[in-house]
């Protein structure tokens, strides 16, 4: 059995053009993006007060748990593709790793385009900072489809003059990636400098504005272990895990990374470890600032959520709060940039193994980049751009969570058991443990929130169509599990 642990010549049309350097400016601004500048409401809404806090402190553990899970995978297997090609190595290329994988690439097809989507609505409502008449609703449509199976099936589609903004800005971002990656790693340094001034300002106006005690105002009970203060602070891991997310990008990328075993896992650790220092100063700094009344209000109405905005004309005025209106929206592009760039590799590399359909293996002639891949990236990720931003988030963290996550933190601990032999340069610290928490604190995340089960048939869904995709595929082409019958039908 050929290993898929090759770090050469498995995908000879894309470029090693990427250092620690690039990786790791790339992997923080897909990590920043908007983001942590329109959740915050949300986080303070969910858990009502200033203790959501405690969601930043939590998922960012989380995120260093699940991160080493990541980079042990991404040096012994630095691939374009990322978790496609880790699950099918851990589960057996040729047997359920195919379908596994399978159905990785089957849900990436929708969960990354519902994070670009929800990059793209964000920048859009930093925008109606300036022009208010962006967030007008012209339609609004809840959408039930009653699934025996299932149960009922929900989706809000509204449309506003930003939603134009946001499929608009989707297409500049696919073709500001129409190029060579060598360009793609020069550019994405100069968003991180954006990006890093962006909220080294908020964090500066806010530590020389700050008001301890508005910021640890805290209601009563604010700490008090309950089912309420859980399923808090389920919600706010919720959001906090999205707000994380980016740090495994640079994973989709081995193909394209100088150096990629010692690389990847250092580009993976030091993004988290500076996100997270980030967060919680910047969060703390607008607490002092903005009543956490305010802000839970705005998280709970799903409206004027840029937030940044507000502390800014709080602090210095209206013409500083529209220059930080600019900027986070600057920060949100260098979000949808990375992850579009990330996300347009994988499933190239499953359709380059013949597990994925074949339009999506071709290499642009000149630039070599897969260039079908990424057109197809971003008009469903413009579609995504009508669905509310909340649905988005909510949405796009469970069906990861289930379809991905959680057969990774496993599989990670599956793979030292079969191929004790394999070559890692970077070894998890403290194994199992990383793993455990990372697994166990994706299960919390899925249950301890209200009305979960309403995104869990979401992914169930998903799931079961893309089984029978697979098995209508396999059957027809002759692949597991239907090629031992086929053999054994011609031996007897």
């Amino acid at each position: 059995m050929e290993s898929s642990s090759q770090p050469a010549g498995s995908s000879p049309g894309l470029i090693r053009g990427m250092g620690l350097g690039s990786a790791t400016a790339l992997n923080m601004i897909d990590m920043i993006g908007v983001g942590p500048f329109i959740t915050m409401p949300l986080m303070v809404g969910a858990m009502g007060g200033p203790q959501a806090m405690l969601g930043w402190v939590a998922g960012a553990l989380f995120a260093v748990c699940d991160g080493l899970v990541w980079a042990e995978l991404g040096a012994a297997m630095p691939g374009s593709g990322g978790s496609y090609r880790y699950l099918r190595e851990i589960y057996g290329p040729q047997k359920l790793g195919r379908l596994i994988s399978f159905l990785f690439i089957w849900q990436i097809s929708f969960s990354a385009p519902l994070s670009i989507a929800t990059g793209c609505i964000g920048l859009a409502g930093y925008a109606a900072y300036y022009w208010p008449g962006l967030e007008t609703v012209y339609v609004q449509h809840d959408a039930v489809w009653h699934i025996p199976w299932a149960g009922p099936l929900q989706a809000s589609w509204i449309v506003t003059p930003g939603t134009s903004i946001a499929v608009s800005i989707c297409f500049f971002t696919m073709l500001l990636l129409y190029r060579r990656i060598t360009v793609i790693g020069r550019l994405s340094k100069v968003l991180w400098i954006g990006v890093m001034g962006t909220i080294g300002w908020i964090i500066f106006a806010g530590l020389t504005h700050f008001n301890a005690a508005r910021a640890f105002d805290f209601p009563p009970g604010a700490f008090t272990l309950s089912r309420g203060f859980l399923t808090g602070l389920g919600g706010a891991m919720l959001i906090a895990t999205y707000d994380y997310w980016g740090y495994y990008n640079v994973c989709f990328l081995g193909d394209e990374i100088k150096d990629p075993g010692k690389n990847i896992p250092r580009a993976l650790l030091l993004s988290i470890a500076a996100v997270a220092c980030l967060y919680v100063v910047m969060n703390i700094s607008i607490l002092g600032v903005v009543p956490w009344r305010e802000l839970s209000y705005s998280g709970t109405s799903h409206s004027e959520l840029h937030v940044v905005s507000t502390f800014m004309q709080k602090v210095y005025g209206h013409r500083a709060a529209g220059i930080a209106s600019a900027l986070v929206m600057w920060t949100a592009f260098a979000s949808m940039f990375s992850l579009m760039l990330g996300y347009s590799r994988v499933p190239y590399a499953a359709a380059v193994d013949g597990n994925y359909f074949r339009a999506f293996a071709r290499v642009h002639p000149v630039y070599q980049f897969p260039y079908i891949s990424l057109l197809a990236l971003a008009g469903v990720a413009a579609l995504f751009c009508f669905l509310r931003l909340a649905d988005l988030i909510a949405a796009l963290v469970v069906i990861r969570i289930i379809l991905q996550f959680l057969v990774q933190s496993i599989g990670v601990i599956v793979l030292r058991i079969r191929r004790p032999d394999m070559e890692r340069p970077f070894r998890m610290w403290l194994y199992p443990v990383p793993a455990l928490v990372a697994a166990g604190s994706f299960i919390f995340i899925l249950i301890s929130r209200k009305g979960f089960l309403r995104e869990i048939r979401y992914a169930a869904v998903i799931l079961i169509v893309g089984i029978i995709v697979y098995c209508v595929r396999a059957l027809r082409r002759r692949e597991w599990p239907f090629e031992n019958r086929q053999r054994s039908s011609v031996a007897s």
